[in-house]
């Protein structure tokens, strides 16, 4: 479910005035995560890497209130639930894009991945959800990467993480993982306290 706000009665307020209208109100922040665990668990399971990425940041997410506002056509919008979008390659070569309904249920979670990536990509369509906040993320599991910057285009305003190959080390794994953000949205120490529990996730997954 989502609701219009005022945002003079949130926590908000002065992000919405100084960053609503901003030409450039989007930031980056860049983390290299230890991702060993989610990577053990991924191979002793067969669960996929890239779904339990997904996991690990609706979990660190739905700890952050934050996450559950965002600005819309110039509006403050607040929902009650997060969903998990991922890129995925098409049949014909292309991309497209499943939102993932975020539960807490980890095997619940993969259901709903499984079954949606797997439809985006045989129909060549995207699957929307409308009614929950979206986080975007894109996995670059081809390339080895150290950073990238979403791009702006005044639309899409969701938060979004993109992430390479992980780089194997004697020790476990790190990834860069990328998160850009509206500034109306949250602030950088929001943004740094979700990224170390994303952390803080993957490591205890």
């Amino acid at each position: 479910m989502k609701e219009e706000v005022n945002p003079e009665l949130t926590a908000r307020a002065y992000a919405y005035a100084m960053w609503m209208k901003a030409p450039m109100p989007m930031v980056t922040l860049f983390r290299n995560l230890d991702v060993g665990r989610v990577l053990k668990v991924s191979r002793r399971s067969g669960l996929k890497f890239n779904m339990l990425m997904c996991w690990c940041v609706g979990r660190a997410a739905s700890q952050v209130q934050e996450f559950y506002m965002l600005p819309e056509g110039g509006r403050l919008i607040r929902y009650d639930a997060l969903a998990v979008s991922t890129v995925v390659e098409n049949r014909h070569g292309g991309i497209n894009s499943a939102d993932i309904p975020w539960t807490s249920d980890i095997m619940e979670f993969n259901g709903y991945y499984m079954r949606l990536t797997r439809k985006a990509a045989a129909d060549c369509s995207n699957h929307d959800v409308t009614d929950r906040m979206v986080i975007g993320t894109s996995g670059l599991v081809s390339a080895e990467i150290d950073g990238a910057v979403g791009m702006y285009s005044g639309i899409y305003n969701n938060p979004f993480l993109i992430w390479g190959r992980y780089r194997k080390r004697w020790n476990g794994a790190r990834l860069t993982v990328s998160f850009q953000f509206h500034h109306t949205q949250m602030d950088g120490a929001h943004a740094a306290r979700f990224l170390a529990l994303l952390q803080e996730v993957a490591s205890g997954l």
